[in-house]
């Protein structure tokens, strides 16, 4: 059953929703060099999802794919089976990707229109993981496309720590909203895992904080 953009919560929905009467986290350490301000507008324009990325009916999915754009494990592998053989026949076409570029393909049998795949570091590289969300997120902007949805890029196999790739992630995000909030509806952050779940939930509370 796919998910429309308009059954996901907002980042206020979910908090206040799910969050509100919990105690909120305390940063101890600088996790960016400036704290962001609130915002309701940007905290309307995120998401966190714990679902299967292949279920969303929006304009892209994002692809932690790998060099060859041929398929592989993990949301990768996933997502070529829920796509089916025409993904991989327009992925040929694209002759691989370099680690943090972006790609776009239509989404075939999946309920988005489009794929934007990204290559990930293998390990620990900030400014390459950082590099790779920016491009998805330009990918995303020079085609117009309103709504895009992200899962954990290199933290499976390619071995990034968890928590390290999720403020890196929410970071960047921040940064793409803070001039660029009127062309896109939503980034979705989506997650498999309940360790990511609980990073994402506490790190929001830090990149998009709620008054």
């Amino acid at each position: 059953m796919a998910l429309k953009i308009s059954e996901i919560l907002t980042w206020t929905e979910y908090f206040k929703k799910t969050l509100y009467n919990q105690i909120k986290p305390v940063f101890t350490e600088s996790v960016s060099n400036v704290k962001p301000s609130y915002n309701d507008e940007l905290n309307n324009k995120v998401s966190l999802l714990k679902t299967d990325i292949t279920k969303l009916e929006i304009d892209a999915i994002v692809n932690a794919a790998n060099k060859t754009l041929l398929g592989g494990s993990g949301v990768d592998g996933a997502i070529h089976k829920a796509a089916g053989p025409q993904l991989k026949e327009e992925c040929k076409t694209l002759k691989g990707c370099e680690t943090a570029e972006a790609k776009i393909t239509k989404g075939y049998n999946l309920p988005a229109k489009h794929v934007i795949h990204t290559v990930g570091p293998i390990g620990e590289n900030s400014f390459l993981l950082k590099l790779a969300y920016e491009n998805c997120l330009k990918v995303c902007r020079e085609n117009n496309l309103r709504t895009i949805a992200f899962p954990c890029i290199s933290t499976g196999v390619y071995g990034y720590p968890q928590e390290k790739a999720c403020q890196i992630a929410l970071q960047t995000v921040r940064n793409f909203l803070e001039s660029n909030h009127t062309s896109v509806e939503r980034i979705i952050f989506v997650v498999f895992l309940k360790e990511d779940e609980t990073f994402y939930e506490k790190y929001l509370q830090f990149f998009f904080p709620i008054e």
